[in-house]
């Protein structure tokens, strides 16, 4: 079952929240550098577990990740580190916080030589997906087959996103995701 049609069968809060990430942020793209590095945050975040308890504590994450700033990020030390350890409202675990401060530092560097990450994304776009995983995992901590799909997905950068019946995928193509673009 896709997740547009698994967001219809679930009922209340739960689907009030899955439906407010799919609706509107779900395979649109994000023109933001830190937004896009906070998507990827969360993505490394949800393996082993479900996207439903990363959404929950997306604003936890936000506020523990300093609203995803790249540089502030990048600048964390063992301090830091020890405080989102001891962060009950993220993930505590020890590889996917230091994977999120290792790929700040990359990030940097991408930003140095593309102008921004969103630019190093866009100049790869045309990639396969083993492509982009093959290109995640040289620069990138914590990026495995799975997080790479999704986050590259989930911010419009391969398909798949939507089911071409449900409503949102009319609106995710207007909105030009870079995986409508065709390889000449």
């Amino acid at each position: 079952m896709s997740y547009c049609n698994a967001i219809t069968a679930m009922t209340g809060e739960r689907q009030a929240l899955h439906a407010a990430y799919h609706d509107h942020l779900y395979g649109f793209p994000i023109l933001d550098d830190d937004a896009l590095f906070g998507r990827l945050i969360l993505e490394i975040n949800q393996a082993g577990l479900s996207w439903e308890t990363i959404l929950k504590k997306e604003p936890a994450f936000r506020k523990a990740y300093h609203d995803y700033s790249i540089t502030r990020i990048a600048g964390y030390g063992e301090k830091d580190r020890n405080r989102l350890l001891q962060d009950a409202g993220i993930i505590r675990n020890r590889l996917k916080i230091n994977a999120a401060i290792e790929n700040a530092k990359v990030i940097l560097e991408l930003q140095k030589n593309f102008g921004s990450f969103r630019q190093w994304l866009d100049h790869h776009h045309l990639l396969s997906k083993e492509e982009w995983i093959r290109l995640f995992k040289k620069h990138f901590r914590f990026t495995g087959g799975e997080i790479v799909g999704e986050f590259l997905m989930s911010t419009g950068y391969l398909p798949g996103a939507h089911s071409e019946d449900c409503p949102v995928y009319k609106k995710v193509l207007k909105a030009k995701p870079k995986w409508v673009e065709k390889k000449v």
